[in-house]
């Protein structure tokens, strides 16, 4: 009876492998790509094909999956739902790795410091940040602008307990904000972009001088940058062109990103003005505030855990 159980066992397990193993070799063929709506670069490359076209040598097809937020994206590349994650904002990875994500930074979106700032209405008395003591700021909790808010408030003096925040959607907060309910809103594009538009809001602080770079990131798991190299550097390159594409030619991605994000072409050639698209390979030292921001939002209590973000991989491509 012994051996026959361990018989049925190890028919079980060879055949878990040959069914895991069969599994991996389809999931091979194809790169499951999850991006938002505002991954600007992917969105551009999912519309215009070129990815397929230069993935095709390898036998490799796509296949795409849309999310309402970045945090989604690194759980599903850390449970294995998608093997690769555009483009999140600097905040996120350090959630996925304070969830115990084995992650993989690919490449980052070079620091674009004027795309997110904090407003206030065009005949606010607000005029400094030091003016916001005793303020009620909309901000969305744990994303890039709670960080640039954080930054700015310790440059004035001031802590988050001089505020009051009002923790909201970005189309939460610009409600909230166009309609008086809040004195400030910390914002990022196309959102900033195109409430200055249309309401005339001033900019009490963006990101520069230091206060937060505004990074983007893509990512993979360890395991599919381990097995998939020859796959992230088609991916790698066909972002740096698409990057190159867009700042050359802001009329014609205005007017491609125009029809994807339902936003008037001039809002978003102005907020793609904000934004570097400069692709390029992440280093160690390019995570210096990745570790800033980790630190002050584990002093916020806004991560559960202290956060080394040089623990993450980082996979670097193939020289041209």
């Amino acid at each position: 009876m012994i051996n026959r159980a361990i018989l049925t066992i190890i028919s079980i397990a060879t055949a878990a492998v040959v069914s895991v193993t069969s599994a991996q070799a389809q999931i091979s063929d194809t790169v499951r790509i999850g991006y938002q709506k505002s991954s600007t670069l992917m969105a551009i490359l999912k519309a215009n094909g070129e990815l397929e076209k230069a993935l095709a040598p390898l036998g490799v097809r796509t296949s795409w999956h849309e999310f309402t937020s970045g945090l989604p994206v690194l759980e599903a590349i850390n449970t294995g739902n998608i093997d690769f994650g555009a483009d999140v904002a600097d905040t996120v990875p350090l959630f996925a790795q304070a969830a115990g994500a084995r992650l993989a930074y690919i490449a980052e979106e070079a620091a674009s410091p004027s795309a997110q700032a904090i407003l206030v209405g065009a005949e606010s008395p607000i005029k400094t940040i030091a003016d916001l003591k005793g303020k009620k700021v909309a901000v969305t909790k744990g994303a890039g602008s709670h960080f640039l808010l954080l930054a700015a408030l310790a440059k004035a003096g001031l802590s988050f307990k001089d505020i009051s925040p009002a923790y909201l959607t970005p189309a939460d907060g610009r409600a909230a904000f166009t309609g008086g309910n809040v004195d400030a809103w910390v914002a990022w594009d196309p959102f900033l972009s195109s409430t200055q538009r249309q309401s005339g809001a001033r900019i009490l602080s963006d990101g520069s001088n230091g206060l937060a770079s505004y990074k983007r990131f893509y990512l993979s798991s360890a395991a599919y940058a381990d097995r998939r190299s020859d796959v992230l550097d088609v991916i790698f390159r066909k972002l740096d062109e698409t990057g190159k594409w867009v700042k050359a030619h802001p009329k014609d991605a205005a007017g491609l990103l125009t029809g994807l994000w339902g936003i008037d072409a001039p809002t978003v050639e102005e907020a793609n003005s904000h934004r570097s698209y400069r692709v390029g390979v992440v280093t160690p030292a390019g995570l210096s505030e990745q570790q800033r921001i980790a630190d002050a939002f584990f002093a916020e209590r806004l991560l559960p855990v202290k956060v080394n973000a040089a623990d993450a991989k980082i996979w670097t491509p193939k020289p041209n």
